[in-house]
């Protein structure tokens, strides 16, 4: 495997019951474009061949690198021994590619840690005051689940949509992003999708998109 770029990690701290975010050393010349991703290993023998995608959350021109990556302790994998990486620890990085590319306003729907390539974009957007006309449809089993729920409100505000699928909490909707959701909470289908979440959330909320008239080319999803 091609070799990467090693990098320290800063700051490892959990931000959810199982969502870690890592703040990493930034290589120089290292450039990305928000919504974009990199291959991440752990630093050691026995992990250095294991790569993950994962998306970067920090603000382009940071000094730093961050990640927010779900630990599925019950795996036993990458992202389990990602839960005992802290700082002074080191991963590595391998090269940047293209997922998810803002193309303007639009209507943004993710699903649990679906959410982290639109967490970059979000930032970008609010720092140089261009997050006017955009929402934010954002589905999570519980409450706990949510990641930077309050940075996203403070920036998208009533244009912040909460959507839990296994708890009814007074003042947020229970229940799933079906068909009959997005009729009822998408006046416009002219206009830009971003969707990302689980495989099957992101095939079957596009289908229903396009069933309801967007337009294939204005629907964002990973690739």
């Amino acid at each position: 495997m091609k070799k990467g770029h090693v990098v320290k990690v800063l700051k490892a701290r959990f931000i959810t019951h199982d969502v870690k975010s890592f703040v990493v050393e930034k290589p120089l010349g290292y450039d990305f474009s928000p919504g974009q991703a990199t291959e991440v290993a752990i630093n050691s023998p026995q992990w250095k061949n294991e790569t993950r995608p994962f998306t970067f959350t920090n603000l382009k021109e940071s000094n730093y690198l961050e990640f927010m990556i779900k630990i599925y302790k019950e795996r036993k994998g990458v992202t389990n021994e990602l839960g005992r990486i802290n700082a002074g620890d080191e991963l590595i990085l391998h090269d940047v590619f293209g997922t998810i590319n803002y193309k303007g306003p639009g209507v943004f729907i993710a699903a649990g840690s679906g959410i982290t390539p639109f967490i970059s974009i979000f930032r970008e957007l609010y720092k140089n005051n261009q997050i006017h006309g955009n929402r934010l449809i954002y589905v999570n089993k519980t409450s706990e689940d949510v990641i930077m729920g309050n940075e996203l409100h403070k920036m998208l505000k009533n244009n912040f949509i909460n959507v839990y699928t296994r708890e009814n909490v007074v003042g947020f909707l229970g229940r799933r992003i079906d068909r009959n959701f997005l009729i009822e909470n998408i006046v416009d289908f002219n206009q830009n999708f971003y969707v990302c979440g689980p495989a099957d959330f992101v095939k079957t909320v596009t289908q229903n998109l396009l069933d309801l008239g967007a337009i294939a080319d204005a629907i964002v999803i990973e690739n």
